[in-house]
């Protein structure tokens, strides 16, 4: 497990950008213990159905706010309270901006007894959170993906949890310009174009191959617009045997480690008639196709050392500018366009397709 400082990312131990914590049926008015960047925090839901993420530790004296089962203030059923949260130890309550609200025996409270909380968001069956070390507000907001969770004639996605990994995400983002591992991990074949586009903080991939498990018949052609907004998650709309759209998900639990997840989103008719079973059947099994073609990089990340320098050709794809570009969120926001400026602009690693110069 390599560092943000291994690497020499820059000032931050961790990056700036939305990323995801959960899937939404995970925020209950259950308290949770979660853990990213390095920090025990609690997700929790409060009863008017909205969810919060506050540091975990109570400023009393300490008791952690999410592991517990004994204490007769969780037993009782008294932990969230409106969108209020409860110490178990002594009955402290904060409410959802992290201000202590009630101390139970007594009428002082205190105004330095606050709970730290971090920005969230609820989106598309996902809990999404912002992180800055900065402190300061997103600088770009978390997207609709692509309009298609909850649209006419798309299934929505289930969320696939695919492990933590002893991988730091910048080996994960890598992926974006790799276009060497798609045919030996992947299957692809019969590559007509590959090519990536810097755009600021966005970052994308273009490909269009055929693909061992997501195309219906021999010669068709699996076309992607695969893009970065921020290091935190990668969507993908794709052209197939169905049109889909696809998010996967890492997230930084410690510096160097990495939370990862995946889901699609299909779309099975235009939208004129019901979803039916026959529908989400067939779309539960496109997502597991797609699911299993990232286990197969998912696999990699678990069992390889840390590349801190790659050894790198030129037609394995622009590793050096995704880096590079990936550098911006590790250091402050102000210094994000040095880094842009840098990297943008569209670099073409294989093109065949009729009329093109390499053809």
């Amino acid at each position: 497990m390599a560092t943000s400082k291994e690497y020499g990312l820059g000032e931050h131990r961790f990056p700036r950008g939305w990323f995801m914590i959960a899937g939404a049926d995970e925020a209950t008015t259950q308290p949770a213990a979660v853990r990213f960047f390095g920090q025990d925090m609690v997700l929790y839901r409060g009863e008017t159905g909205t969810p919060h993420l506050v540091e975990a530790y109570c400023p009393h004296m300490g008791a952690h706010l999410a592991r517990n089962t004994t204490s007769y203030i969780v037993r009782d059923g008294e932990q969230v309270q409106g969108d209020s949260i409860r110490c178990p130890f002594h009955g402290w309550r904060f409410d959802g901006k992290g201000q202590c609200d009630d101390v139970p025996y007594s009428k002082f409270v205190p105004k330095a007894a606050t709970l730290k909380t971090f920005p969230i968001v609820e989106r598309a069956g996902i809990i999404w959170m912002w992180h800055d070390e900065e402190g300061q507000e997103p600088d770009y907001p978390l997207p609709d993906f692509g309009g298609h969770y909850g649209a006419p004639g798309w299934v929505q996605w289930k969320i696939d949890f695919m492990g933590d990994l002893d991988c730091h995400g910048i080996e994960i983002v890598d992926n974006m310009a790799d276009f060497g591992h798609f045919i030996p991990i992947h299957g692809a074949k019969d590559f007509t174009y590959f090519a990536n586009e810097f755009q600021d903080h966005v970052l994308h991939q273009f490909y269009s191959a055929g693909h061992r498990t997501l195309t219906a018949a021999e010669g068709d052609q699996l076309v992607l617009d695969t893009w970065y907004e921020g290091p935190g998650f990668l969507q993908s709309e794709m052209a197939g045997e169905y049109d889909s759209f696809i998010m996967i998900a890492n997230t930084p639990i410690e510096d160097g480690r990495s939370r990862t997840w995946h889901a699609l989103m299909v779309q099975v008719n235009d939208g004129s008639r019901p979803i039916n079973d026959e529908d989400r059947a067939a779309a539960l099994a496109y997502q597991e196709g797609s699911r299993l073609a990232f286990a197969q990089d998912v696999e990699i990340w678990q069992n390889k050392r840390a590349c801190i320098a790659p050894l790198a050709l030129p037609s394995d794809g622009p590793y050096g500018k995704v880096r590079l570009w990936y550098k911006q969120f590790y250091n402050p926001r102000a210094d994000a366009g040095t880094f842009q400026k840098r990297v943008n602009g569209l670099v073409v690693t294989h093109d065949t397709r009729p009329g093109s110069k390499a053809a």
